[in-house]
């Protein structure tokens, strides 16, 4: 029937005749009591959750298909009689998945290891890696919102959980001040009276906090979600004096001095994990998402050469805070890649991914990484000076020598930032009657000073920094463009620039299922030899306007 109904097939049918079952129950056993009775076979819930994804559908939409959708049940092995499931199994199955590491990365992994006992997927080749920003699922508060909201989640919380106790604690006075969203309350507007509303809500978390720690209150109160959130957000925004009537409580400062650092501050109740990002001109509330995939062999990228040999597949994915920068994820990257069991020859990376110390770590794993360094910020490198790489250093005699012949006079071992460096000086008398001192130096009172790394890090940068010059190697990164296209499918097909869900382990969840989606759309592409999605070309882009 789902042959007759589908004479060219559809991807879930492609996915069953290809792959079979990519997953089995056992895989999930560590998710589900030994005792009890049994539920529904964690592999299906997995293959619709994918399934799901690759057509960006609801929950609702998803199990109407399972029991309306002939080529779902094929790819499920489902009878045609059989009744499908509630829609809400799906998000609690997620649950279950969300609750470790391991789980988050599961609908990635399983497809892998399915992909590499095919032959489709494996290690030593080519990959490369690019982040997009993610919005997260919450509203964007200012910090008179932040904190009546904080206090309003956290009585809505006890409110549900412990309504008999929280009965007993206060009045009808909160109902009225936090009976509906903070955001949609007319806010004062004079800023001595917004500060005044800012302490009060502060006092009455402080309150709230002192109950839920107090002798009579239930033992599961102070673990709630809400609370712990009023908790730290009293804490990043308001200093408090103990003394007589509750103490003095102060509105903190909204400088920069006076608040937490951006990677530390909780922006809403309602997703603690979520932070300020900003990348270039982009600022954002949320997360950041990390995506690898596989490089196909470059002479056959165009449409012309025919089907490649094996299509471009994602390998990996981490998520983080936004306020993560990109250098920080480039060897947890190369560790999830080897957990896997597909760690690449060469690592194609952007210069946010790049720098001296990530080359040889990556060296030193059998991966070559391949990304532009980026340039130094000196005085010297902006205005064509006498920068570092022009000075020739003789390490045996520890000594430098300038491009106008002069030696150095010190050499000091020494710690910047927390990295070995090495303080290199030249005296004030070698550099004062130097014909091009304005190129070198524009102290007055001493000579020129050098910050050099150790050796090996040294040479490598040189090494790389010579290399990218080079048009082998511009020829050899220009795969790295291709990411683009993956980052483009990612956020248009299955929508991961905007949460679906609240929190960081959901949320890289998420992107673990939206990864292999992206796997079964591509591999379904290569299955039927349809060219990939190479974007949307108006008429006006195909005249041919230089004839």
């Amino acid at each position: 029937m789902a042959r007759a109904s589908f004479p060219k097939g559809s991807l879930a049918m492609r996915v069953r005749d290809e792959l079979g079952s990519w997953c089995e129950d056992a895989d999930f056993g560590g998710l589900y009591g030994a005792r009890g009775r049994p539920g529904l076979s964690p592999a299906q819930l997995m293959t619709v959750t994918v399934l799901q994804f690759t057509e960006n559908l609801t929950d609702r939409q998803a199990a109407d298909a399972v029991r309306g959708r002939i080529d779902w049940k094929y790819c499920l092995g489902l009878e045609m009689t059989d009744p499908g499931f509630d829609f809400s199994v799906l998000s609690e199955f997620r649950a279950r998945l969300a609750e470790g590491d391991a789980g988050r990365r599961r609908p990635l992994d399983l497809l892998l290891r399915r992909l590499k006992e095919a032959g489709l997927v494996k290690a030593g080749t080519r990959q490369r890696t690019d982040s997009t920003h993610v919005l997260a699922r919450v509203r964007d508060l200012n910090r008179l919102e932040l904190a009546g909201e904080s206090v309003r989640a956290a009585v809505e919380a006890l409110a549900a959980a412990e309504p008999a106790w929280l009965a007993g604690i206060i009045d009808t006075s909160w109902q009225k001040a936090y009976g509906q969203k903070i955001c949609q309350m007319r806010l004062p507007g004079s800023a001595a009276a917004r500060e005044r509303l800012a302490v009060q809500y502060a006092r009455d978390g402080y309150f709230l906090l002192e109950q839920v720690s107090g002798p009579g209150a239930p033992p599961a109160a102070g673990d709630l979600p809400a609370v712990r959130a009023l908790r730290v957000v009293l804490l990043q925004q308001f200093y408090r004096e103990s003394g007589p009537g509750g103490g003095k409580v102060t509105w903190r400062d909204g400088s920069e001095q006076g608040l937490p650092p951006g990677r530390d501050r909780i922006v809403s109740p309602y997703d603690p994990d979520a932070r300020y990002g900003e990348k270039r001109d982009t600022r954002w509330l949320g997360y950041k998402a990390h995506f690898s995939e596989t490089v196909s062999d470059p002479g056959r990228d165009d449409p012309a050469a025919g089907t490649p040999e094996f299509p471009n597949l994602v390998t990996c994915t981490a998520t983080t805070h936004a306020s993560v920068p990109d250098m920080v994820m480039t060897q947890v990257i190369h560790d999830l890649q080897e957990q896997a069991g597909l760690a690449p020859c060469e690592h194609l990376a952007d210069s946010g991914y790049a720098s001296a110390a990530h080359l040889i770590a990556s060296r030193d794993r059998g991966i070559t990484l391949t990304g532009p360094l980026k340039d130094g910020v000196s005085w010297q490198e902006r205005t064509g000076g006498y920068t570092t790489p022009m000075f020739a250093i003789n390490w045996e005699d520890r000594q430098v020598t300038c491009p106008e012949g002069r030696t150095s006079t010190s050499w000091n071992p020494s710690v910047k930032n927390g990295a070995e460096a090495i303080v290199v000086k030249f005296s004030p008398v070698t550099c004062r009657d130097c014909p091009v001192r304005d190129k070198c130096t524009r102290s007055a009172r001493s000579g020129r000073q050098l910050t050099l790394r150790p050796r090996e890090v040294h040479e490598a940068v040189a090494a790389a920094r010579a290399e990218q010059g080079t048009r082998e190697w511009q020829a050899r990164y220009g795969a790295r463009a291709g990411v683009e296209g993956l980052m483009r499918q990612a956020s248009h097909v299955t929508g991961i620039r905007r949460a679906r869900y609240l929190g960081l382990a959901r949320t890289s969840l998420e992107h673990s299922i939206a990864a292999a989606a992206l796997n079964l759309i591509r591999l379904d592409d290569w299955w039927t030899g349809s060219p990939p999605d190479r974007g949307h070309v108006s008429h006006l882009q195909e005249l041919d306007l230089a004839a």
